[in-house]
């Protein structure tokens, strides 16, 4: 079984059905044999964006989290030690937390970011 950690972008892309992703990231991210991992620093985001009114999303992530059957990846110490650790390539401290997380984890980071593509991580653009 493959393990995917889908970015902020991908992930509400994901739930509102949007054209941005590809064929074949829907596939992968539908197929129920691969194992798709959210990021609680992607719901944290999701939060203080929307709160902010920078974008529109729900405010159930969790409960959606749990419909589509992700698997939560919490924040751990050694993942904040990785982030921290990083190059700075990316300013976003969420997108270098997703970064040190799919490293640390083994994961491929599914992401539309040229900017997380930069790192040493596994990565796959959403647009295929």
């Amino acid at each position: 079984m493959t393990g995917y950690l889908l970015d902020t972008h991908v992930l509400l892309w994901w739930i509102s059905d949007d054209d941005r992703l590809g064929k074949q990231t829907r596939e992968i991210i539908g197929n129920g044999k691969n194992a798709i991992f959210i990021s609680a620093a992607t719901t944290w985001e999701i939060s203080i964006k929307r709160s902010l009114g920078k974008i529109q999303a729900p405010e159930n992530m969790d409960v959606i989290v749990d419909e589509e059957r992700f698997i939560r990846l919490p924040i751990s110490l050694a993942h904040g030690d990785m982030a921290g650790s990083l190059p700075i390539l990316h300013r976003d401290p969420f997108d270098r937390m997703l970064v040190a997380q799919a490293i640390f984890e083994n994961l491929i980071l599914i992401t539309c970011d040229t900017q997380i593509m930069a790192y040493k991580v596994r990565t796959m653009k959403s647009d295929q």
